[in-house]
């Protein structure tokens, strides 16, 4: 499997389980970009993988669900 391949489904992943830890805490995307001060598209984008998050954005997505970011992995 080449690089890439892995990378996007690392990153897919990864985006999936943002989303799904953001549903189970109840959570809509305009709330939690709100509590986490993150732009609502740029949540969005990071949710269906289009948009890569930073080290602060999963910190501060992680900081508003009231979890840790290794929750994420």
């Amino acid at each position: 499997m080449s690089n890439s391949k892995q990378e996007k489904q690392f990153l897919d992943s990864l985006a999936r389980k943002i989303a799904l830890v953001r549903k189970s805490k109840g959570l809509s995307q305009e709330r939690l970009a709100e509590v986490a001060e993150v732009d609502r598209v740029a949540l969005a984008n990071i949710e269906t993988g289009r948009r890569r998050p930073t080290v602060t954005t999963l910190y501060r997505l992680a900081r508003g669900m009231e979890v840790h970011v290794k929750d994420f992995f």
